[in-house]
């Protein structure tokens, strides 16, 4: 029963923030199983030993990368909200969590990672200005290792021409059974 109130209280906090700022919250309901299913499934974990995971939200995507990959040796979150950030530092005390994806690479450092193997993200790219979306594209290419992955749902084709113009576009999947619907885009670091 606690489990019920506690997913539900998430559910109404996401939509409420959605409300209030639609620019920062790309959605009414946290992402489904499926759409965190198809995103985890497209990651080489015998490979990855660093990821991130941008605009973590509630720890929709966050609960099943631990099911996924138990044992990472370094998981970092970002996560603009106060209240959503504070949420995942407590569900989640051996990630650290930081607020802006702007500062990928600052983090990075703190945490006395070289770079990324895999970079995992929620962020609502629609709804952010072209300058921002540049600076949060630019931080990905330079954390990302040459052939890491860049693994983003979003709810449009919106992003197609930015994101193959910095990375080998590998897939864009379908996932119908999201609210709402979503495309995951996997995307792949280019050699140097």
């Amino acid at each position: 029963m606690l489990n019920l109130a506690a997913a539900l209280q998430e559910r109404l906090y996401f939509l409420y923030k959605f409300i209030r700022f639609p620019k920062q919250i790309g959605s009414v309901t946290p992402s489904s199983p499926f759409l965190a299913k198809t995103m985890l499934d497209a990651v080489p974990w015998e490979e990855v030993t660093a990821i991130a995971e941008l605009g973590s939200g509630t720890g929709a995507i966050t609960k099943h990368l631990t099911a996924v990959n138990p044992q990472p040796q370094h998981v970092l979150l970002f996560e603009k909200d106060d209240t959503l950030r504070a949420h995942l530092a407590r569900q989640y005390p051996g990630y650290p969590v930081y607020e802006d994806a702007c500062q990928l690479e600052t983090a990075l450092l703190r945490e006395g990672v070289e770079q990324l193997d895999c970079i995992l993200s929620g962020l609502p790219f629609f709804n952010f200005p072209q300058a921002v979306r540049d600076r949060i594209l630019e931080q990905i290419e330079a954390t990302l290792k040459p052939g890491g992955l860049f693994i983003a749902f979003q709810y449009s084709h919106q992003m197609k021409k930015q994101l193959s113009e910095r990375f080998d576009l590998l897939s864009i999947e379908f996932v119908p059974v999201n609210v709402p619907p979503a495309f995951v885009y996997v995307c792949q670091k280019r050699a140097s």
